[in-house]
């Protein structure tokens, strides 16, 4: 069930009615159990069959997190100890590498074997990748991975602990919530203040339109130029490219405002996960602003577990190398995959190396065009790692042999003065800019707020809906993060 669909808008107008009804006479926990059935009901309409992993990894990291309690409660231990919680990475890491991971694995070593003249009949599955297994595994063993280390009290309430691994608005795309933030307000009382369902209502039309009124909207020409990048000039090449950016952006932001603006209709707030990335001033700048959630859970649970910066500056490499290769895994079984995290782990370690090799203690006007310079550099490496990204689509030529193509055309400078650009989808970039250049202005979370006058909002917020309107011509298109 597409966010962006007449099917969901039909969904969430009778989730809200009976969950504010169960609101209105205080009744938590049957907000609860109808969040839960609405959940599962919204994970099923894509295939009911999978109802059943999410139930594995609920139940499992359930009696996980009571049988750690159980065990500090009887002993008085700081911690947990570390089998239940290997139980717990056991069986969730498992459900994602048969899965997600078993099939490429399988295909990546009968080509290695081909290479020395072997030819293996290695069995493959075939499975249909769950939606959304990558977002909703990761969720549930931070939890507990944090009851392990004592950051969070386990749950004795299995619905409020249900709830937090399914809830629907985060459960496909994300962002990937902490226990100790999402979970006690699950468990606590909540009524939607006016606030709340005005600025959630106004999330959720800046996500609509981010989603359909730009991401959709350039979504044709990236296709176009990925479908033959061969057939295609620089500058073609080089203007897909930079629409691939827009349209990533877009369309992911584009999820979570709608994630979090449902979310604050019902009381609940999810974290910000997009902070003006393309504003970032460089690559480490970066990810503190580009998919927060995952960023953090990566650093959390991986890189400060590996050792992070403790023991050297050689092993701070090799551990944010490391961290960013599997972070690029998690998000495709795929060569491309790795190698767009691979490269974003050599910006990281390049970056760091550059920083403790120069000051950092520069006038007003050289600091500016620091920023400027750098941001500038920032965003095009970050357009260099999506060729390898968005080349994932085109399995039938080769998601390796696209990305060269691409990067190939793009560095021969052939400009053709009989070149179309699509002068119309270009001029989506300063729209998607601006919109965040208006977010960061004030520390705002809303391009516009209470103090943007009321005519002016009416009509921003009116010319957009007729925007969505228009561009919603060609149908439902798929959320680009739904396949992880």
């Amino acid at each position: 069930m597409q966010f962006n669909s007449l099917a969901f808008a039909a969904f969430i107008a009778v989730v809200l009615s009976l969950y504010f009804v169960a609101g209105l006479r205080g009744h938590v926990r049957t907000q609860n159990v109808l969040l839960l059935a609405s959940s599962y009901f919204f994970y099923g309409w894509w295939d009911w069959r999978f109802l059943g992993l999410l139930a594995v990894s609920t139940v499992v990291d359930y009696a996980v997190g009571i049988g750690i309690a159980n065990h500090v409660e009887r002993t008085q231990s700081r911690r947990g100890p570390k089998g239940l919680l290997l139980v717990s990475l056991f069986v969730n890491l498992t459900i994602l590498g048969v899965f997600k991971y078993f099939d490429f694995f399988v295909n990546s070593a009968g080509a290695l074997l081909s290479q020395f003249g072997l030819e293996p009949n290695l069995p493959l599955l075939n499975v249909i990748l769950p939606v959304g297994i990558s977002f909703y595994t990761f969720q549930t063993i931070a939890y507990t991975y944090s009851v392990y280390k004592g950051d969070t009290p386990a749950t004795r309430d299995f619905v409020s602990f249900a709830v937090y691994v399914a809830y629907f608005p985060q459960l496909v795309a994300g962002p990937i919530e902490r226990a100790q933030r999402l979970l006690p307000q699950i468990q606590s009382p909540r009524q939607t203040s006016a606030e709340q369902f005005k600025t959630g209502c106004q999330l959720i039309l800046l996500g609509l339109f981010k989603k359909i009124a730009i991401a959709d909207a350039v979504a044709g020409h990236v296709q176009e130029v990925y479908s033959d990048p061969g057939a295609c000039s620089s500058s073609t090449l080089l203007m897909g490219t930079y629409l691939f950016a827009i349209q990533i952006y877009g369309d992911f932001s584009g999820y979570t405002d709608i994630a979090r603006g449902v979310s604050r209709v019902m009381g609940i707030e999810l974290i910000l996960n997009f902070r003006q990335p393309y504003l970032a001033s460089n690559i480490t700048d970066f990810w503190r602003r580009w998919h927060i959630s995952l960023s953090t859970w990566l650093k959390e649970h991986l890189y400060i577990p590996l050792g992070g910066n403790r023991h050297g500056a050689a092993k701070m490499y090799r551990n944010l190398m490391l961290t960013m290769l599997l972070g690029g895994l998690w998000h495709g079984a795929g060569w491309n995959f790795v190698i767009w995290g691979g490269l974003h782990g050599l910006y990281l370690a390049v970056h760091k190396l550059w920083m403790s090799a120069t000051s950092r203690t520069v006038d007003a006007a050289r600091g500016v065009l620091r920023k400027l310079i750098g941001g500038l550099v920032t965003f095009h490496l970050v357009c260099l790692a999506w060729i390898f990204f968005r080349a994932a689509n085109e399995k039938e030529q080769g998601p390796l042999r696209v990305a060269w193509q691409v990067i190939e055309g793009i560095g021969k400078c052939e400009f053709k003065p009989t070149d179309q650009v699509p002068w119309t989808a270009m001029l989506l970039i300063p729209v998607a800019l601006m919109i965040d250049y208006l977010s960061a202005s004030r520390n705002r979370q809303l391009p516009l707020d209470a103090r943007t006058p009321l005519f002016f909002r009416g009509l921003v917020y009116g010319s957009a809906v007729v925007m969505i309107l228009l561009a919603n011509s060609s149908g439902d298109v798929p959320f680009i993060y739904f396949r992880f």
